[in-house]
């Protein structure tokens, strides 16, 4: 037996979503679609209503087009609300994932130290080997720039890391087959000869 009304309960939903009553919006869409499972209406407010009540903005501004939409024509309305809400469904995991990467990456600025400290350590110790091998063993070198990657390069070799240089060039190489300083590099490490610029 149906208790709800699906008009009245869908009609107090909307009122409460545009008052700002999201929790309050969801629960009432949340009734309705207990008692009219079939109710696209129903199902997009509580998506909407979810997406408002998390702080996305995107759900306030939907709901409002929705409104519009659903004015001019209802069946049409829903269609195109449950399309765009799948769509971000598939966006917002995308987002999801890269925010998760970015959190890795935070994660291991964190546990490492930037080349630009790596060479200060360096250039107040003058021993470059002693400095390395402590890091090494301890944390890891961040390097976000391509001159300090060649420059970190030129180190190792120059200190006699050369396989380890080799396989840093082989990955760098993999990606940029043809930059012309990882190739004057490998040249460099082919032949032993100082690098070209």
């Amino acid at each position: 037996m149906k208790t709800n009304h699906l008009s009245k309960t869908l009609k107090q939903a909307n009122e409460h979503f545009l008052a700002g009553q999201y929790k309050e919006a969801l629960r009432d869409y949340s009734l309705a679609l207990k008692d009219y499972p079939e109710s696209k209406e129903a199902y997009n407010g509580a998506i909407l209503a979810d997406m408002a009540m998390g702080g996305e903005s995107a759900g306030e501004a939907l709901f409002d087009y929705y409104t519009i939409l659903r004015n001019e024509d209802v069946e049409s309305a829903d269609v195109i609300i449950s399309e765009i809400l799948e769509t971000m469904d598939g966006a917002l995991d995308q987002l999801s994932g890269l925010f998760h990467e970015t959190i890795k990456q935070r994660l291991a600025y964190e546990d490492g130290i930037m080349y630009t400290e790596f060479k200060e350590l360096v250039e107040n110790g003058n021993d470059f080997n002693r400095i390395f091998e402590n890091i090494m063993f301890s944390t890891r070198v961040i390097i976000t720039e391509k001159e300090d990657f060649v420059d970190f390069l030129d180190n190792l070799i120059d200190h006699g890391y050369k396989e380890m240089a080799l396989s840093y060039l082989e990955s760098a190489l993999g990606v940029y087959p043809n930059d012309q300083q990882l190739r004057n590099l490998l040249r460099r490490l082919a032949k032993g000869k100082s690098v070209e610029n």
